[in-house]
C-alpha cells in the first residue's frame, strides 16, 4: 500500500515546488510525472529557466484547478544590470549592445522605476513562449525572425528598489498574470537611456501561496522512494 503522501499525489494534489536554476517548467512537471507515475500533471504559470521560486504544479484530478491558481498575483525577488541589452531581456542571451552608465544615478534609478507601478501595456519578448500563428515566439527568435506581438495589459503593483548600486540593482515586484519581468527590465533600462537586463529572478509568492511552503525536487523525490513523508 503507498504512503498517505505518494497516494495524494499520484490520485490528484495540489504541489508548491521550489524550480531550480536551469530547468523548465515543463522538465518540473516531467520529473513528478515520472517521480510518481501519474500521467495528468500540469503547472499554473512558467518559470523561465534561468529563474528559481515557486511554481504550481497539480497531479491526477487537481489538474482541473489550474486555472484557478493561474490568475493569482505573482511577487519576485531580482537582479538587474544597467549599460546593456540582450534579445531575450535577460543574461541568457549575449550582450547585443552596451552603454555607459556614468551619469546614471540612484536617485534617477529609484524615480524611473516608480514610474513603472501601475496598469500598463507590455509587448512580450521575442524570447518568450507566447504563440503568433501557432508557433511560440522563441522559435522565430532561434531564426533571427521577429514578429508583430500585441500589447498586453499587465499592472506592476509595487515595484521596490531593495538595492541599487550602479550597474547593479536589485529589485522586488508584485504583479499580475501575464507580467514578463524580463520586459519590465528592459522598459526600465529603455527609460534610463542606457538599457538593462535582467540578471536574476526568484518568484516568492503567489497569491497566498509563499516559497517557505515549497518542496524541492529532491523532497519531493525521498517521498516517491518512501523514504519519508513531508
Amino acid at each position: 500500500m503507498l504512503p498517505d503522501r505518494e497516494l495524494r499525489i499520484a490520485e490528484g494534489e495540489m504541489l508548491l515546488v521550489d524550480k531550480p536554476k536551469g530547468w523548465t517548467s515543463f522538465d518540473v512537471v516531467n520529473k513528478i510525472r515520472h517521480l510518481f507515475d501519474v500521467r495528468r500533471v500540469g503547472h499554473a504559470g512558467s518559470l523561465d529557466p534561468m529563474a528559481t521560486g515557486l511554481l504550481i504544479v497539480c497531479t491526477g484530478k487537481s489538474t482541473k484547478e489550474i486555472d484557478r491558481y493561474m490568475g493569482l498575483e505573482k511577487e519576485y525577488e531580482g537582479d538587474m544590470l544597467l549599460g546593456g541589452r540582450t534579445e531575450s531581456y535577460d543574461a541568457e542571451t549575449p550582450v547585443v549592445e552596451q552603454r555607459s552608465t556614468e551619469e546614471i544615478t540612484a536617485e534617477r534609478v529609484r524615480d524611473v522605476m516608480g514610474r513603472f507601478v501601475g496598469k500598463q501595456q507590455q509587448i512580450p519578448p521575442m524570447w518568450s513562449a507566447v504563440k503568433v500563428q501557432g508557433r511560440p515566439l522563441y522559435k522565430y527568435a532561434r531564426r533571427g525572425v521577429e514578429v508583430e506581438r500585441r500589447p498586453r495589459e499587465v499592472e506592476i503593483v509595487q515595484l521596490i528598489p531593495t538595492r541599487v548600486a550602479v550597474p547593479e540593482v536589485g529589485f522586488t515586484v508584485t504583479c499580475t498574470k501575464g507580467t514578463y519581468v524580463r520586459t519590465l527590465v528592459h522598459d526600465i533600462g529603455a527609460a534610463l537611456g542606457c538599457g538593462a537586463y535582467l540578471t536574476s529572478l526568484r518568484r516568492t509568492r503567489i497569491g497566498p501561496y509563499r516559497l517557505e511552503e515549497a518542496a524541492t525536487l529532491d523532497e519531493l523525490a525521498r517521498v516517491a522512494s518512501r523514504k519519508e513523508g513531508l
